[in-house]
């Protein structure tokens, strides 16, 4: 056995090596969370939980020695006190949310988990946030919307997910629209729904939002109104007559104070009642890189209804701008008809059905379209209508921004219209989580600057030429998915001696595979890597036409030539 004086001393060695390991282990929590003087721990503590459970396929890098506050996505008050705004849209988030995470961030005001893959219920203690603002719209979220707190709420939008049951009052001051895409959620009145839903649904609908018992007092109320009721049908008579007398264009000066809700932006001749227009019958037609649209049927005529998604200039700037595009009309331009901006963040284009579908879906097939055989000489006419529709918004310095082939229509059997042109400035889409969907047509430049000019559209429309030539989707190439690296190609193609194996199956047996060359050359031309050394719009379009006309000479020589072999 040591003697006690070893022991001791081995004791106090031990103690003060605890004592030791804990004020390093304070400076090292303190050093981990500095902020937790500043903002509530209980709002750090939610914050780092959801970051570590909530799987996300893009970096958030949220660092824990610094502040929340310098987090990607978080804000927070000037004084750094506490979280006032969560924006992660598009970032990857998958499965569900975790509770005592974003419902602890009790002061929070505006919450953006759009264009994720979430999924599951929205938690309980969601009722414990009183937000300004919540946008929930594309992702997997299912279940009732009964735990959001609609106190405050001024923008709300759930559509596209699985939600389920009926949507409840305290929501209805909402348009249709931000429920849109909800497969088994009823958004008529809660009395409609009653009878369409299922016994579960129903069985909550009157837990949450009972019918009140009548008793003596509301009787007392009930015969008072049916003694009013005569006074009121004759005042709402006389005041429909006075609304229908008064039924005319509406006077600019008095613009600002419409209300929010079923608001014309507009005073163009297409003219359009927006509550009609956004009612729930609607056919969804896909969802793009600037908005969804949707296949709206009307008494006189078909139309698409556009929704954009995420516009981030003033209303004045936005009207400006579709004033604009509004008036650019040409046989090779899908007409922009009409918009509307029916709320503060709801901004809808009205256009022009086009039944033939998209130059995309022929080429690549969709799920409406299977993959049309377009032989070559439907293939330049479509170049060349979809060349003369970008040459004139050129002449008007309207940059289209969005040249692809899901935006080429074919108009009857020998001619294509442009859609979606200008449309880029409205909002920052490229940042999309889909952006790379439309990465394969841009410019060099573009891609490093994000800055869109009438050279890059020159650009992008190169890379359309190719498409027609080769039959590759520069979306998918650029994505990886299939075939080949498509921007790689591009290059190839301006460096190296393209061969007749470099286009589509379809087209190599065509007897014209001179003038295939031929627009070969005219897309190389376009898609330089100098953007000075690009040819003008009008200029691709005369060069087209040259090949068509000497196609056409042909065509006629070689009828005339066997005109007279049938003569002999």
């Amino acid at each position: 056995m040591p003697p006690f004086s070893t022991v001791f001393v081995f004791s106090l060695l031990i103690l003060l090596s605890r004592v030791t390991k804990s004020d390093q282990t304070e400076k090292v929590e303190r050093a981990i969370l500095p902020f937790n003087d500043v903002i509530a721990a209980k709002e750090s503590e939610a914050l780092l939980s959801f970051y570590n459970k909530v799987p996300h396929t893009k970096a958030l890098n949220w660092n824990k020695l610094e502040s929340p506050c310098s987090w990607k996505g978080v804000s927070c008050d000037p004084s750094n006190t506490t979280v006032i705004q969560l924006l992660l849209p598009g970032v990857g988030l998958s499965g569900e949310i975790p509770p005592n995470t974003i419902g602890n961030l009790s002061n929070l005001l505006v919450l953006s988990l759009r264009h994720n893959g979430l999924s599951g219920y929205i938690p309980l203690d969601f009722q414990d946030l009183f937000l300004s603002e919540l946008f929930l719209d594309d992702n997997r979220f299912t279940g009732g919307l009964e735990n959001i707190n609609a106190d405050d709420l001024e923008k709300f939008n759930v559509s596209v997910n699985a939600f389920e049951c009926f949507v409840p009052s305290k929501l209805s001051k909402f348009l249709n629209t931000s429920f849109l895409e909800n497969k088994n959620l009823c958004v008529g009145t809660l009395s409609e729904c009653r009878n369409n839903m299922s016994s579960t649904c129903r069985e909550l609908s009157y837990k949450l939002e009972p019918v009140p018992i009548k008793s003596k007092k509301t009787l007392t109320v009930g015969i008072f109104v049916g003694l009013g009721l005569p006074l009121l049908v004759i005042f709402c008579c006389l005041r429909k007559k006075i609304c229908q007398k008064s039924k005319q264009p509406p006077n600019p000066s008095l613009e600002a104070h419409h209300t929010a809700v079923s608001k014309k932006c507009g005073d163009g001749n297409d003219s359009f009642d927006c509550d009609e227009l956004l009612r729930s019958s609607v056919e969804v037609l896909g969802k793009g890189s600037v908005g969804t649209s949707y296949k709206r049927v009307l008494e006189e005529k078909t139309v698409v209804l556009k929704r954009l998604e995420d516009v981030d200039v003033s209303e004045t700037e936005f009207k400006s701008q579709m004033e604009v595009l509004r008036k650019m009309r040409n046989e090779n331009l899908v007409p922009l008809l009409d918009y509307y901006c029916c709320s503060n963040d709801e901004k809808w284009l009205v256009y022009d059905y086009i039944p033939a579908g998209s130059l995309s879906a022929h080429l690549h097939g969709s799920t409406v379209f299977s993959r049309t055989r377009l032989d070559w000489d439907h293939r330049m006419r479509i170049a060349l209508g979809a060349a003369k529709g970008v040459a004139y918004l050129h002449l008007g310095n309207v940059i289209h921004g969005n040249i692809k082939s899901s935006n080429v229509f074919l108009q009857g059997t020998k001619d294509a219209t442009v859609s979606d042109y200008g449309l880029h400035t409205l909002s920052g889409w490229w940042s999309s989580p889909n952006h790379w969907m439309i990465t394969g047509y841009w410019a060099p430049e573009v891609l490093k600057t994000r800055s869109f000019s009438l050279k890059s559209d020159v650009y992008s429309f190169g890379v359309l030429l190719l498409e027609l030539l080769t039959g590759e989707n520069p979306n998918h190439a650029s994505a990886g998915e299939v075939h080949i690296d498509f921007p790689m190609w591009v290059l190839s193609v301006v460096h190296e001696e393209p061969k007749v194996d470099s286009f589509d199956v379809e087209l190599r047996r065509d007897p014209h595979v001179e003038e295939m060359f031929h627009m070969l050359r005219i897309a190389k031309d376009c898609v330089s890597i100098a953007p000075d050394q690009r040819p003008q719009m009008q200029e691709v379009v005369s060069m087209i036409e040259e090949i068509n006309r000497v196609q056409t000479e042909d065509w006629l020589r070689q009828s005339e030539g066997d005109d007279d072999i049938h003569l002999d």
